[in-house]
């Protein structure tokens, strides 16, 4: 399995504006799907080479208020970009949270070098 990757699934409302939201986190699309038109859209984004989300307007994809806990090499910087002023240094990282526009729990963390 040294080629298996997971993807988190995040249950959102309107996909195209969670997929704007997460720019400032660092993210991309990287593609988009619907059946048809008129059904509900599921987008692909892309943070760097390895994070990637699903954004799923289809209702059982996922639950609402799902975490998900994003690795960055600068939190002050990801923090800045999302208003954040307060950031916690906890003993495994530093780190915030936020929640995306459907109350999806986002935490966004830098691992100190002494851990790393």
């Amino acid at each position: 399995m040294d080629d298996a990757r997971a993807v988190a699934v995040l249950r959102v409302t309107d996909a195209e504006a969670s997929a704007e939201w997460y720019r400032r986190l660092g993210f991309t699309e990287e593609f988009r799907h619907q059946f048809e038109p008129g059904m509900p859209w599921y987008i692909g984004i892309r943070g760097g080479e390895a994070a990637r989300l699903h954004l799923s307007e289809h209702r059982g994809d996922a639950r609402p208020d799902t975490l998900v806990y994003l690795y960055v090499p600068d939190v002050d910087a990801v923090a800045a970009a999302c208003g954040v002023t307060h950031i916690h240094d906890n003993p495994w990282a530093r780190e915030f949270e936020v929640k995306d526009p459907d109350g999806n729990r986002i935490r966004v963390g830098t691992v100190p070098a002494s851990r790393r």
